[in-house]
């Protein structure tokens, strides 16, 4: 393998990390191979997760939101024809849209791996093991697709400047806090809870001798003015730390017991640290976690679909949260 592409058609920061145990498992795997990154989207490994020291270099196509444009049919094979790489020896398609398949596969290439209609578009028909979002059973259908065994490497957070957990320790120095993410980067899909609910469930975290931390960001001024003078006890980091970058946020996650998050971008950068997490899901339906939960042992969640058979997360209680810290 010389030369390998991932295709990933979301956007968001946490579509990004989701991928990290997979391309720190290709680069270990495939050790003298060029790995490239192609998105809908911007690089997000080259921008704002640049301090996770992941280096994946952008396949630049110029075509905004590759894939979405049915234009790009007949457009994705003349611009690859100019590029240096006469076609990839791997592409991994990581979504499922048929269309979005169709003019990623007009890049040359000699193994196509990807999900869309029953894997009807990969190089060879094998019987493929649905992946759910699952790193395992991603590499499991690679290894059947090159015929080729390859170990799971998960990434390390040892990667990240030590300078950002210095800064963690030194704004968390003890041992009983308890992370709360409580707001939505993409707001097409209502997926927060309460933001009452949220308060609420911070004030019997410091009845029961635990400090709430609130992770938001320094500018959600009028938040955070409702948060402190609802909870004296409340820590803010952004609001006097150095750092504000997605791998602090991380290194902040090591200094917690636990944390209370909704599905957006800062769960995924605390699930990096490993540590215990409540997970709150309801607004995308029963399925939601299957796709974006991280998949670690130490992840609980809390569906309002599977608890009060709803769409509406705000019907999961500060009780029904309580009894997990």
């Amino acid at each position: 393998m010389k030369n390998i592409l991932i295709y990933n058609s979301g956007g968001g920061l946490g579509d990004s990390i989701q991928l990290f145990d997979l391309v720190t498992s290709l680069k270990t795997n495939f050790k003298d191979a060029s790995l490239f990154y192609l998105g809908a989207h911007e690089n997000h490994f080259q921008g704002s997760l640049k301090e996770y020291g992941i280096d994946i270099p952008t396949f630049e196509m110029n075509l905004k939101y590759f894939g979405f444009r049915w234009k790009h049919l007949f457009l994705a094979k003349k611009i690859f024809n100019q590029k240096s790489i006469d076609k990839f020896d791997l592409i991994i398609d990581l979504q499922s849209k048929i269309r979005n398949t169709l003019i990623l596969k007009q890049i040359p290439s000699n193994n196509f791996y990807s999900s869309s209609l029953n894997y009807f578009f990969s190089t060879k028909r094998k019987n493929y093991t649905s992946t759910k979002n699952n790193l395992s059973m991603i590499l499991t259908n690679l290894e059947k697709l090159i015929d080729k065994k390859l170990n799971i490497q998960n990434y390390d957070i040892k990667s990240i400047n030590p300078k950002y957990f210095d800064e963690a320790k030194r704004i968390l120095p003890d041992n009983n806090y308890v992370g709360l993410s409580v707001t939505q980067g993409n707001t097409y899909r209502k997926k927060n809870w309460p933001m009452d609910k949220f308060i609420n469930l911070g004030k019997k975290i410091v009845e029961i001798n635990k400090i709430p931390v609130f992770l938001i960001r320094k500018n959600d001024t009028e938040l955070i003015s409702k948060i402190k003078n609802e909870i004296k006890e409340a820590i803010i980091p952004e609001e006097h730390a150095k750092y504000s970058e997605p791998a602090f946020v991380t290194a902040l996650a090591t200094r917690l017991s636990s944390s209370v998050t909704i599905n957006n971008g800062i769960m995924h950068m605390i699930s990096l640290a490993k540590t215990p997490m409540i997970l709150l899901f309801g607004s995308g339906g029963p399925k939601e976690e299957e796709k974006f939960a991280p998949k670690h042992s130490s992840v609980k969640i809390l569906n309002s679909n599977k608890l009060y058979n709803s769409t509406d997360i705000s019907k999961i209680s500060e009780k029904d949260v309580l009894k997990l810290i």
